[in-house]
């Protein structure tokens, strides 16, 4: 595509230099420039694009896009906004993928990774081909790769696009985060259906308040929603009626405690599953899952919306939603043959944990054993919130290291510890070594224990202060029951 084809596609935007130069890919990391491409230099959270004009021409980039001034002699863009004509030049060179399929977005606080799963699981029950974009992985088809963040930058996002078009899917179900959102990595794609989650306290290092993180996630209903799109938002959540008067098309409301389009009736929960009749503009079923608790509940009756809004017979979703085991590292179950319960969850913020907790209190454990801490340079208000819901639901804490990355992990726990009040009926101990916190935790395992492992889920690295190394919750506990030989209790 010319350089002036693609400038057409951005209202303001200015050439220096030869209009007819010939641009073959788009891309903001100079490392991946090459002979044709088009390198958009961002002003990111930590570095500047613009200092890497030089290393992307040298790959072969023959222009450059950006917010700044013309450098001489380098053909160049002028932008108003280099993340929207990042998104707006990846789409064009790449031939607009994204309206070859049908969109879904998934967004809020908690539960996008799992009701993501539940919509992919129910279209590929109704024998769609998919594509599915999320925290764990990334998936074309039946191709999984690792996934680099929740949702890709804007030009990753459409080259996965493109792969998806070009391998048969029809539909791509994405979690949006509120970070894509702000960023405008998913500017100018349009939505068939968008799902509301909740919104609990998290990101706030990055968005500074409630209300902007909020509004961040209110863009894919106001704005990237088609207008002939649909809806489906869980208005349990404070901020529900807020979305539901926000958002474009159709809507669909779901609920655990108030009249909705999608309900449950008759719960009867266990930690072998839950079973409850779900009731939707499609009619009422009975339903069984493997999954735990009532905030899957929530995420299967948001999936089950979002299927039917996309033309998936009931029947289909239904058998997809009900046959979903789970994404790793959440909720996720580690049996090696001991006779208690351990439980790997992703939960890092203050309302997640006590979702998490309360689900399993639900369960009626004869004792909850709890391990967690928090994340280094990120939001340090949850700290102290979760360490009161930590010590307000479990029986023993364990605190210890998350992913510390720049600050002491030591400091981090005393941050936690201020919001466990005194006299409360809880054991804590401080373990800063999470596999020795994890041992600990483990020892303590019984028949009627639920021994809860939270804060790092699906991860297999740990980020320290200098270096990151291997290190997976699930990896390690069942080599620590193995060690302990853990048969009827620990040894």
């Amino acid at each position: 595509m010319r350089l002036e084809e693609l400038v057409s596609r951005l209202p303001g935007a200015e050439i220096s230099g030869d209009p007819g130069l010939e641009v073959t890919s788009v891309t903001h990391d100079s490392r991946k420039a090459s002979e044709g491409a088009l390198f958009v230099a961002i002003r990111g959270l930590t570095a500047d694009g613009n200092r890497f004009v030089d290393a992307a021409r040298a790959k072969g980039a023959v222009a450059v896009a950006s917010e700044g001034p013309p450098a001489a002699g380098v053909p160049w863009i002028r932008v108003g906004d280099a993340r929207e004509a990042l998104a707006v030049f990846a789409a064009a060179v790449l031939g607009d993928p994204a309206e070859a399929l049908t969109l879904v977005g998934v967004t809020g606080t908690n539960g996008k990774t799992t009701t993501a799963g539940l919509i992919d699981a129910a279209l590929r029950a109704s024998g769609q081909k998919t594509g599915l974009l999320g925290t764990v992985e990334y998936r074309i088809a039946d191709r999984p790769r690792a996934a680099a963040r929740t949702t890709p930058e804007s030009s990753d996002l459409q080259a996965l696009f493109r792969e998806m078009a070009d391998g048969g899917c029809r539909y791509s179900v994405l979690e949006v985060s509120s970070h894509s959102l702000t960023l405008k990595r998913v500017h100018g794609c349009r939505f068939q259906v968008a799902v509301f989650t909740n919104l609990t306290r998290d990101h706030l290092d990055f968005h500074g308040d409630m209300d902007a993180y909020f509004a961040a996630k209110r863009v894919l209903f106001d704005t990237l929603l088609r207008e002939d799109g649909h809806a489906v938002v869980n208005v349990d959540d404070d901020r529900g009626p807020e979305i539901v008067q926000a958002a474009r098309g159709r809507i669909w409301t779901y609920s655990l405690s108030r009249p909705a389009d999608l309900t449950a009736e008759d719960l009867v929960l266990s930690l072998g599953g839950t079973r409850f009749r779900l009731r939707s503009p499609a009619g009422a079923f009975e339903l069984w899952t493997p999954l735990l608790g009532r905030f899957n509940v929530q995420n299967i009756l948001a999936a089950f919306g979002a299927a039917l809004a996309l033309g998936v017979p009931a029947e289909a979703a239904l058998r997809g939603v009900s046959s979903f085991t789970g994404v790793a590292g959440r909720v996720e179950r580690v049996d090696a043959g001991q006779d208690f319960t351990v439980i790997i969850d992703y939960a890092h913020t203050d309302d997640a944990l006590k979702n998490l907790l309360e689900t399993l209190r639900e369960l009626q454990p004869r004792r909850v054993v709890t391990v967690f801490g928090c994340g280094g340079d990120r939001d340090r208000t949850k700290r102290p919130l979760m360490g009161a819901v930590a010590s307000r639901l479990s029986d023993v804490v364990v605190l210890t290291s998350d992913n510390p990355r720049s600050e002491p992990p030591e400091a981090i726990i005393e941050e936690i510890r201020r919001g466990i009040k005194p006299g409360r009926d809880t054991d804590v101990y401080v373990i800063p070594d999470r596999r020795d916190a994890i041992a600990k935790a483990l020892e303590m395992g019984r028949e009627g224990v639920a021994v809860v492992i939270a804060g790092k889920g699906h991860e297999t690295v740990q980020v320290l202060r200098d270096r990151t190394v291997p290190f997976d919750d699930r990896v390690v506990v069942r080599d620590i029951l193995r060690r302990l030989a853990v048969r009827g209790g620990a040894a």
